[in-house]
């Protein structure tokens, strides 16, 4: 089995990478699934209902999300009612939506999906070790594949979950960063682990805000609006093969593709797409 995890897709700039670029990169990989963050899919911050349908329509099967996702107001009640868009699981009890979502691919092999936020430098939420493993719980009946979103800011954090979750997940993902990091690995006990993911959307940028209003931030301490970078635009992912029936992670590979790159990819022929080893 084969899991496409897609960056942060950051305003239109992403989205447009991802309509443009998601099917030849499915034809690229065969993913089974994709999972997609997209919490920052509507301008840079949130997402709407209009857009997450849309997502779901060109080919991403489920969305996770973090400390954006309440940025639009709409998507409460979007929330409520799509079980693909998840939030962190360890939002306090009584907040809309859930964090775990349990998806099927194709052929009708299950997938568990798992959203948790990190504490250190962002909210003070409840505890993302002990709510990961009761969400484990709750769906390892149902599947042995379990993908987790780890949406967290400190390194340290995300390195952590990545030790406490070896051999009891498929994946620990990092999002939140932007920033591509370089240290994909499958851990000793088969849980393969990246510490950020990075973004799909404007590069030529700062995480993916233009950077004129960015810097100012920087230098005058002076609010400023903050809208999504065109420059530049690339996809970033990872690949995960696993083992349906342990669980297991057996290989994974970080891409990151511009925009020209995706359309060739898109324009080649089918019969020259060698699959890539992960």
């Amino acid at each position: 089995m084969n899991i496409l995890f897609v960056g942060d897709i950051i305003g239109r700039p992403g989205r447009e990478l991802i309509r443009k670029g998601l099917r030849a990169l499915v034809d690229r990989y065969s993913p089974d699934l994709v999972i997609a963050n997209a919490e920052n899919a509507a301008a840079g911050f949130g997402v709407t209902k209009e857009i997450g349908d849309t997502l779901l329509e060109w080919g991403v099967d489920v969305m996770t999300s973090g400390n954006h996702i309440w940025d639009k107001k709409e998507a409460i009640d979007y929330i409520a009612g799509e079980p693909r868009l998840l939030r962190p699981a360890n939002y306090p009890a009584g907040v809309p939506g859930r964090g775990t979502y349990v998806a099927r691919t194709g052929d009708g092999r299950a997938v568990g999906v798992i959203n948790v936020m990190g504490r250190v430098f962002m909210l003070n939420i409840d505890d993302p070790f002990a709510v990961v493993l009761r969400e484990i719980e709750n769906i390892r009946h149902q599947t042995r594949v379990i993908i987790v979103d780890f949406h967290a800011e400190a390194t340290s954090e995300k390195v952590a979950m990545g030790w406490y979750l070896d051999g009891k997940v498929t994946a620990v993902i990092g999002t939140h960063t932007h920033v591509q990091t370089a240290d994909e690995r499958v851990l000793p006990n088969g849980t393969a682990y990246l510490t950020d993911v990075g973004m799909t959307g404007g590069h030529d940028s700062i995480i993916g805000m233009e950077k004129e209003p960015s810097l100012a931030r920087f230098l005058n301490a002076m609010p400023s609006k903050f809208e999504p970078a065109t420059g530049n635009p690339r996809l970033n992912g990872v690949v995960v093969e696993a083992d349906d029936k342990t669980g297991r992670a057996t290989r994974v590979a970080r891409i990151s593709y511009s925009e020209r790159e995706l359309t060739e990819l898109a324009s080649a022929p089918k019969d020259a797409l060698l699959r890539t080893t992960v």
